[in-house]
């Protein structure tokens, strides 16, 4: 069998980069299967492929399974020679404990790769986050990369930093266990933009939305960004190269940024359609008054007037990896904002 005519399995069909990586993956010619909660949202999944150029017809099949349970996972991977695991059980409502987030996300991923190990998969990417890697630290000297590790027995690291360090260390010691010859390798974005393919997309692209929408200031963090379909095509150079075998690699395109700075690429490129953005950064004070009252800006406070600078050099030397600029990814998250009717109208 020809390798590109291998059949994929995408976990969590419904995200921002899975749709991404299925595009990726159905462009190179592979087969491509993907899980879903329910079957009802097949259509809409594949409309936003067909927004993304892409009409698969059954090169691309659906199926429900649920990282919460074992059900289904079995009749999700058999036949597949790939995994790509992205899907998290990220928690909504109302969280009690910690472990409401970090429990879910542990059992999930070690419930892909039993199920992978069992299937005889030759590879899971597994797509971990760059909270895994940043949160704990202080200011740092150097560029972040993959030898780094999220120091969680600080008091200033979030619960989604921990549930995404704890569960991609528990894949790895998976492997290492219990793994029976079974590949892993991970990949660690940060702030994932470019272009949604519909109403439902990630928790970065709202940084874009907000500022668009006319948010009063920018608390003084520092970011690191990406474009989507970049990190896509980092999936797939991951999944058949041999020297990405049990590596991780960070997705980042170039220097961090301020979100001021970010703000004053969309009011440059953007014209007047970026008139309510403002450039303002806000003082420290203001936005530690506002995290008392607003859960939502609580996590920033740890990060003020932090610099997270991250390097991709090691996906770039062993992979050939290149990645557009930022300000790519910051116009194109935007342009797609509009062009989808996601902002508050004017």
């Amino acid at each position: 069998m020809n390798d590109n005519d291998a059949r994929v399995l995408v976990t969590g069909g419904t995200g921002f980069i899975a749709q991404h990586c299925i595009l990726a993956l159905l462009s190179r010619g592979y087969r491509v299967r993907t899980t879903v909660r329910s079957l009802a949202r097949e259509a809409e999944v594949r409309e936003h492929l067909k927004g993304g150029g892409a009409e698969p017809g059954d090169r691309l099949s659906f199926v429900t399974a649920d990282l919460s349970a074992d059900d289904g996972w079995a009749e999700a991977i058999a036949g597949c020679v790939y995994v790509m695991h992205g899907a998290s059980p990220t928690p909504t409502g109302h969280q009690t404990s910690e472990d409401d987030w970090i429990r879910p996300a542990v059992d999930g991923n070690l419930r892909v790769l039993r199920a992978a190990r069992d299937a005889g998969v030759r590879r899971v990417v597994l797509t971990s986050a760059f909270g895994a890697i940043c949160a704990g630290h202080g200011p740092m000297t150097r560029p972040f990369n993959e030898t780094d590790w999220s120091d969680l027995t600080k008091t200033n690291v979030w619960p989604y930093q921990k549930s995404k360090t704890l569960s991609e260390r528990a894949a790895w010691d998976f492997v290492r266990r219990e793994g029976a010859g079974l590949q892993l390798s991970a990949i660690n974005p940060v702030a994932v933009l470019g272009p949604v393919l519909g109403a439902d997309y990630s928790h970065s692209i709202r940084l874009i939305k907000s500022l668009l929408d006319g948010q009063l200031g920018n608390p003084r963090i520092n970011c690191g960004f990406v474009d989507v379909r970049d990190v896509a095509d980092l999936h797939v150079r991951v999944m058949t190269n041999e020297a990405a075998k049990g590596e991780r690699f960070l997705a980042v395109a170039g220097e961090s940024m301020w979100l001021a700075d970010v703000a004053r690429v969309l009011k440059e490129r953007m014209g007047p359609v970026a008139r309510k953005v403002s450039t303002r950064t806000l003082p420290n004070w203001v936005v530690r008054l506002g995290a008392l009252k607003d859960p939502a800006l609580k996590g920033s406070v740890p990060l003020l007037g932090l610099r997270l600078n991250a390097t991709s050099e090691k996906a770039t030397r062993l992979l050939g990896w290149t990645p557009r600029p930022r300000e790519e990814a910051i116009v194109a998250a935007a342009e797609s904002l509009i062009r989808f009717g996601l902002l508050r109208d004017a």
